[in-house]
């Protein structure tokens, strides 16, 4: 059964309600009971297959605010890319992120700084 949106012209409240078919009749107002009701154009949404994620990672155009000589514009771009793979890349990668973003860490150097850092560390246990 399909479920439809509705706004009281009277009191103005949206509500959803399931209707047995697109012919029936629009229910009264849940919250005032007026039969004063618009059906309104719902929204959608479509799960894209892996293909078309990618296909969409690879078009450049997608892409045209990433500056890469500005640290927090590639970090936001590394959550968008972490979001549209969908994968969760970890503590470490949303801890480096948050770090750019927040200027704590401000260019590369810093960042090749604290992985050889931890290379040295690792390496010592």
């Amino acid at each position: 059964m399909p479920l439809y949106e509705y706004r009281c012209a009277e009191c103005g409240h949206r509500f959803s309600f399931i209707l047995p078919r697109y012919d029936s009749p629009d229910p009264q107002c849940l919250k005032c009971l007026s039969n004063n009701v618009k059906r309104l154009i719902s929204k959608f949404s479509v799960i894209a297959s892996e293909d078309s994620r990618i296909e969409r990672l690879a078009d450049s155009s997608v892409w045209t605010d990433v500056d890469e000589n500005d640290p927090k514009s590639v970090a936001r771009w590394a959550r968008r890319m972490e979001k549209e793979i969908g994968e969760d890349l970890g503590d470490e990668f949303d801890e480096l992120v948050e770090k750019v973003e927040s200027g704590e860490i401000d260019d590369s150097s810093d960042i090749d700084e604290r992985s050889s850092e931890e290379e040295s560390a690792n390496d010592e246990l």
